[in-house]
């Protein structure tokens, strides 16, 4: 394989070029391929000059070696051409291209409708430190254990983190299990977690988001991420929370920090059955971006009368 313009910049304020890009993730192919295989991947690519852009269908240029599979997208309403990533070869491929992130969905493509994963996201409110995400995920720790279900969690690479849950269950189930256990983890410290989607509601709190189900995609594990410093996505042990920042796991650092080691396919738990009476609470509970729809077309209405 060919590269070029490796000693080009990756991006304004990367500290980093396209070369380093290339290096890291040959580094961690042996990591972070297991983690994309055979899900439909949605890549952010960033060109010299042009804003960062996300791309999930197939160029027409992309090597016939390069697999992939076409798969509705429900929110465009078109077929669309996903790249599988299997194996080291597409990786490089696309770290040519210059994609920086590597967003996969939760099912693989072959059985769609069996997420292997629920993923509760704790985004911090604008301007927070780390410090609070981790009180946060104190109460998502004690609603999973509660539920008897055990998970990890990584640094999203951006301001907060992700806990992913090994499960075997449906779309549906699954789904519906992840909006309980936001809604059961905000219960128990509602003064610094809330499920309020609406940004306006969520009063500086951190925001467990539940919606990462069905299509949605989440930055796998070991992606770097399109930050200062171009960080990276990273497993930590939930007693290690408070000890770390997401700018120590960088491009950079990770292969060192990795070492011939793979900690998030090491201590992932085997698949979990949901406990029945989560799954139903949750069934109960409205799709945040639903309400929050109804609920701003509800506000509209309101300030048009006040008018």
């Amino acid at each position: 394989m060919e590269f070029s313009n490796l000693d080009q910049a990756l991006f304004d304020g990367s500290g980093a070029t396209k070369g380093d890009l290339v290096a890291y993730l040959d580094a961690v192919h042996a990591r972070l391929v297991p983690a994309l295989a055979g899900r439909a991947l949605s890549v952010v690519r960033v060109r010299p000059g042009q804003e960062p852009f996300m791309q999930k269908n197939l160029p027409k240029y992309t090597p016939a070696r390069v697999p992939s599979v076409t798969l509705w997208a429900e929110s465009s309403r078109r077929d669309i051409r996903y790249a599988l990533c299997d194996d080291r070869e597409t990786l490089l491929w696309f770290a040519n291209q210059r994609a920086v992130e590597y967003h996969v969905t939760l099912s693989r493509a072959a059985a769609p409708d069996r997420p292997t994963h629920l993923v509760l996201d704790l985004d911090p409110p604008e301007g927070a430190g780390f410090d609070v995400v981790v009180r946060a995920a104190a109460p998502v720790r004690r609603a999973l254990a509660d539920a008897g279900l055990s998970g990890l969690v990584k640094t999203s690479g951006s301001k907060g983190v992700h806990v992913f849950v090994p499960v075997d269950a449906s779309d549906d189930d699954a789904a519906a299990a992840t909006r309980a256990l936001a809604v059961r983890a905000e219960r128990l410290d509602p003064d610094v977690a809330t499920t309020a989607f609406i940004r306006e509601d969520r009063g500086g709190r951190v925001f467990l988001d539940s919606t990462r189900a069905y299509g949605a995609t989440v930055a796998a594990v070991y992606s770097p991420r399109i930050r200062p410093g171009v960080p990276v996505s990273f497993p930590v042990d939930w007693d290690d929370l408070g000890t770390v920042s997401p700018a120590d796991f960088t491009i950079r650092t990770v292969p060192g920090l990795l070492g011939d080691g793979d900690p998030w396919a090491d201590r992932m738990p085997t698949p979990q059955r949901l406990p029945e009476d989560l799954v139903a609470e949750g069934h109960t509970i409205p799709v945040a971006r639903v309400q929050a729809m109804h609920e701003g077309k509800r506000r509209a209405r309101a300030r048009r009368a006040d008018q």
